[in-house]
């Protein structure tokens, strides 16, 4: 029986959508693609007609996390302006540093792009360029420029590398140091709020 243009596309989606997850959970070279099949709820042998390779698939499980990141960014710039507070009282707290699979791909497959390169490599910087152009051009004051200013690229480097650090910092102590986990949470998301 021959698939439909559009169950073919959404084939492929539930494949990105479940690569998206399990990478997020447990990195590339920790997830096969027969696991990923299962998950979306296909055979192995589903993947190979819809993907050229691993590769592209991670590509795109990576683009689509960023499109919830970047989705999510965008929702508290309209709902606060240039107030992050509410965002980044979530991108600290436990939930997201326990549930990694629905969290933010820079905190959990940064690594990964760092050491495949390629499709993967491309695919975490564009991400990466896009989430900090938007920070960049949404000024805590509530303006947004069209072209930031060197001081705007500043703060959105110094904003984002607190956020991804700290948490990818507080996971990795999270079960052996669960105090020390909060409190870089706890440190990170005054750093950012307050000023302290």
């Amino acid at each position: 029986m021959k698939v439909s243009k559009e169950q073919s596309a959404a084939n492929r989606q539930a494949l990105v959508e479940a690569a998206s997850r399990l990478y997020r959970e447990r990195g590339i070279a920790g997830v096969g693609l027969a696991e990923i099949a299962r998950e979306a709820g296909f055979t192995h042998g589903g993947f190979y007609g819809r993907f050229a390779s691993k590769e592209e698939l991670a590509a795109e499980a990576c683009d689509q996390a960023f499109e919830g990141a970047l989705g999510k960014l965008s929702a508290q710039f309209e709902r606060h302006g240039g107030d992050l507070t509410t965002l980044l009282r979530r991108y600290f707290g436990a939930t997201h540093r326990d549930t990694p699979g629905a969290g933010c791909p820079m905190t959990s497959l940064a690594v990964d792009a760092a050491r495949e390169g390629g499709q993967l490599g491309q695919s975490m910087s564009q991400g990466i360029d896009a989430y900090l152009r938007a920070l960049a051009i949404h000024r805590p004051d509530g303006t947004v420029v069209d072209e930031p200013t060197p001081e705007d690229q500043a703060r959105a480097i110094r904003t984002l590398t607190t956020m991804v650090g700290a948490v990818v910092l507080a996971r990795a102590c999270g079960q052996g140091a669960p105090g020390l986990s909060d409190q870089i949470l706890r440190t990170s998301l005054e750093q950012l709020t307050t000023g302290a």
